[in-house]
């Protein structure tokens, strides 16, 4: 909980976090650079489409 002014605000965070890390996280040994490139693109327009619903 360090830097962390309450538990709520941890909790806040760490709610979020975790849906997004999953995102963005890929087996990269099981991909070749093709691929992983695809999917990074996939998962910043989904984030670019997430991020615009959130922010209006």
């Amino acid at each position: 909980m360090k830097r962390f002014k309450s538990t709520r605000q941890l909790q806040r965070l760490v709610s979020i976090h975790d849906p997004v890390a999953n995102l963005f996280n890929f087996p990269r040994h099981n991909l070749s650079s093709s691929d992983h490139r695809d999917l990074r693109c996939t998962a910043m327009a989904t984030w670019r489409q997430i991020s615009r619903v959130a922010a209006t």
